[in-house]
């Protein structure tokens, strides 16, 4: 199976997939081989990089773990959630200037005030702190353009996020999702249905929220332009994404008939 991220892995910061990288993954899935969707993006900005990837039915991971669904049809498979009205308090409390958001599965999100243009997709409805923190989430992002991911980082150790899992994305960004939820732990319920082990699992990223997948896959690979610490969460670096590192990873073991007849599952398997 192959678990790949999307931004700065599959697509640039403008949602351009390069045709070397959608190519790629096409050979795999010619070879009959899983290629799950990983990502920290809702379901809802998930589908259009999965119908320009022609995947065929099967699983995806969205909201850095919270939620899987199965598409073409639309099936919500499993959705984690939890009650952000404590982590809200302690967030605001250090950094009050900060935008949050709720995720509602499929359509967009709730917002405490407007986050930069282009950082979120779908329907986009501003409400109170308090409405924000009064139900339970899949997660909540905090954000603030005028920070740096560093500030964000202290900013985490500071309030001490306990019974929750997060992750701090490149810029000012926290994702903040119920406790023990991660990319790697909704992998690893998606590769058991399929009847594969993690040391079946290629997976690719490079974002601080992949750390957990890169460290569980049987072989994780960072593109060239992670952090360090992602690179040193992975067995392998490949090319940056200006050089299509995620084409060369795939184009090393599925770009010769050998890679097809050594990757190909039995039909069974791949229905």
């Amino acid at each position: 199976m192959v678990a790949l991220d999307i931004d700065g892995t599959l697509v640039d910061h403008e949602g351009v997939l390069p045709e070397k990288v959608r190519r790629s993954v096409r050979r795999v899935v010619a070879a009959g081989v899983p290629v799950v969707l990983t990502t920290g993006r809702s379901w809802h900005s998930t589908r259009p990089v999965f119908e320009q990837l022609g995947l065929p039915t099967g699983p995806a991971v969205a909201s850095n773990g919270a939620v899987t669904v199965t598409f073409p049809p639309f099936q919500l498979e499993q959705v984690r959630t939890f009650n952000p009205a404590q982590v809200i308090e302690k967030v605001l409390r250090e950094h009050p200037t900060a935008a949050i958001a709720a995720e509602v599965i499929g359509q967009g999100y709730r917002v405490t005030r407007q986050f930069p243009d282009g950082d979120l997709t779908g329907d986009i409805e501003e409400v109170s702190v308090d409405d924000l923190a009064g139900s339970d989430v899949t997660r909540i992002i905090v954000r603030d353009p005028h920070s740096t991911d560093t500030e964000f980082i202290q900013l985490a150790e500071r309030i001490g996020l306990h019974g929750v899992s997060y992750s701090v994305g490149w810029s000012a960004w926290l994702d903040i999702a119920p406790e023990g939820v991660n990319k790697a732990s909704a992998l690893a319920d998606v590769v058991a249905g399929m009847g594969y082990t993690a040391g079946d699992v290629l997976a690719i990223g490079d974002g601080r929220n992949d750390i957990e997948m890169l460290s569980w896959a049987g072989r994780g690979v960072a593109i060239g332009d992670a952090c360090a610490e992602v690179q040193a969460a992975a067995d392998g670096v490949t090319g940056t994404f200006a050089e299509c590192g995620t084409a060369q990873e795939l184009d090393h073991w599925f770009n010769s008939r050998w890679a097809y007849d050594r990757f190909r599952v039995p039909s069974a398997v791949a229905s």
